[in-house]
Formats: structure tokens, sequence, C-alpha cells
């Protein structure tokens, strides 16, 4: 897993990026986190989050998703269900969602560049070297980058 400093929607849009994931609940919100920012700057993503069926636990390990044209470069925006809901104190990282998704995400966006954030660490209270082992597991052989936020 390569790693990085920067925003990653900024460096989506520069072009940096085919593919960016981030973490979702099941419940059609995107009201906090990096989701906020997605759901500003590609509207099309919160239409994809929506357009699922709203609080189902099927959802979890599973993704929509939007493709969208931006700055000349096409992008793939990835919501992936890696928490059931959002409330109260402690984990709401479910891990085996977590490993699902980035299996699906392998198998769908294989031999493209992609890029995520802390999914799972930052709000849902998981712990990254948790997270970030079963992405690179998931993720082995492609070409992925973590984005940790730096303004």
């Amino acid at each position: 897993m390569k790693t990085i400093d920067g925003d990653l929607i900024k460096l989506a849009l520069d072009g940096n990026f085919d593919v960016i994931i981030h973490g979702c609940n099941c419940y059609c919100t995107m009201g906090a986190g990096i989701a906020k920012g997605i759901k500003t700057e590609f509207p099309e993503a919160f239409k994809a989050d929506v357009s699922t069926e709203k609080g189902v636990k099927e959802k979890l390990g599973t993704y929509s998703s939007a493709t969208v044209l931006r700055n000349g470069h096409e992008i793939t925006i990835v919501n992936a269900y890696t928490q059931h809901h959002w409330r109260g104190k402690g984990v709401k990282a479910d891990y085996e969602a977590i490993e699902k998704v980035f299996a699906l995400i392998k198998h769908s966006f294989s031999g493209k560049r992609i890029g995520y954030p802390l999914i799972g660490a930052g709000l849902a209270g998981g712990d990254w070297e948790i997270i970030s082992n079963i992405i690179s597991t998931q993720l082995a052989g492609e070409n992925h980058t973590l984005v940790k936020f730096a303004p």
C-alpha cells in the first residue's frame, strides 16, 4: 500500500486516480467526514447511494458507484458499505464487510489507479492496522494508495 498526504477529492479531480473509494453506512446519509465532501463534489455518487435500499444490513460488503467526467478525467466514485449505521460510540466499522467489498473492488477495478482515505478508521472507529491489512490483502498486485488527509 502506497501512502501519501493530501486531499483525495482534489487528487482525483487532478487526474491522479481512476477510482476513489470511501466507506459508507447503510442509511444513505453521506453527512460527515469525507463522504460529505464527496456528496458535494460528486452528487452523482450520492444519487447512486440513495438509489439503494436505506438501512438494510444486506448492503454490508457491497458498494454503489458513479462514474463521472471532471476536468477531462473519468473518475469512478465507490460508496463502499463498510458499516451499518453511524450512531453512538464504539467501533462501527465491520471488518468482514470491508474484506468483502475490497474483494469486489479488486474484481471490478483491477488495473485501475485506486485511492482511498483511512476507511473505517475515522468516524467508524475501526482499527487501522486491521483494516490496512485487509485492504493490502484484498488489493494485492493492484495500484492502490492510501491518502491521509492534509489540506
